[in-house]
């Protein structure tokens, strides 16, 4: 499914493309969450939390050294493989690893345009992935356009774009205050509530 805000992420800078991506992590994480209480993995899930604060932590503390490289090896001994569950919750919980492994490697590499629109399509697809296991068929791109689940994930990844655009320079309060907001919601893009 296309997503206009894609064509609109060239124009931020490389602190807005981790701060977005670490935004649509942020929501997905109560779907890890979920999973790894499902599935009796606490570590999986503190793993997964750590790595994310580190990110959260490079935007928002200056002079953070972190090894990245390092973190990434730490979130790939977590990714659940969906051949071992019979149950929907792996594929959220799977999503959420690899848009977590995307910002890692946009740290990296330093392929910050490219990331977020990928970390933005994962994000939707999970959504996708739900409304087509819960009606057993696949969905048009119309009827996905329409439906209410999907506009507001992409409702929620303009508000965030929108945010962010409009700073002229790293503004660290908004960072904190986005990452504050959507852990006090503590609700995933497909709905889960993270009671963590």
């Amino acid at each position: 499914m296309r997503n206009p805000i894609h064509k609109r992420l060239e124009n931020l800078a490389a602190w807005q493309h981790l701060t977005f991506m670490a935004c649509l992590c942020e929501r997905m994480a109560p779907n890890f969450a979920l999973f790894c209480q499902m599935t009796e993995q606490p570590q999986a899930a503190k793993v997964f939390n750590n790595v994310l604060g580190l990110v959260w932590e490079s935007l928002t503390v200056k002079g953070a050294k972190i090894n990245f490289e390092n973190q990434l090896e730490k979130l790939e001994e977590i990714i659940p493989d969906v051949n071992q569950y019979d149950f929907f919750g792996v594929v959220p919980a799977l999503d959420a690893c690899e848009a977590l492994g995307e910002l890692l490697h946009a740290v990296i590499a330093g392929e910050y345009l490219e990331k977020s629109v990928r970390v933005s399509q994962i994000s939707l697809t999970t959504v996708v992935s739900l409304l087509e296991t819960e009606n057993d068929r696949e969905f048009s791109p119309d009827e996905l356009k329409d439906n209410g689940l999907i506009e507001g994930e992409l409702d929620l990844q303009w508000q965030i774009y929108r945010l962010l655009k409009d700073c002229e320079e790293r503004d660290i309060a908004l960072i904190n205050e986005l990452r504050n907001e959507l852990r006090t919601e503590g609700i995933s893009n497909i709905g889960i509530k993270n009671n963590q």
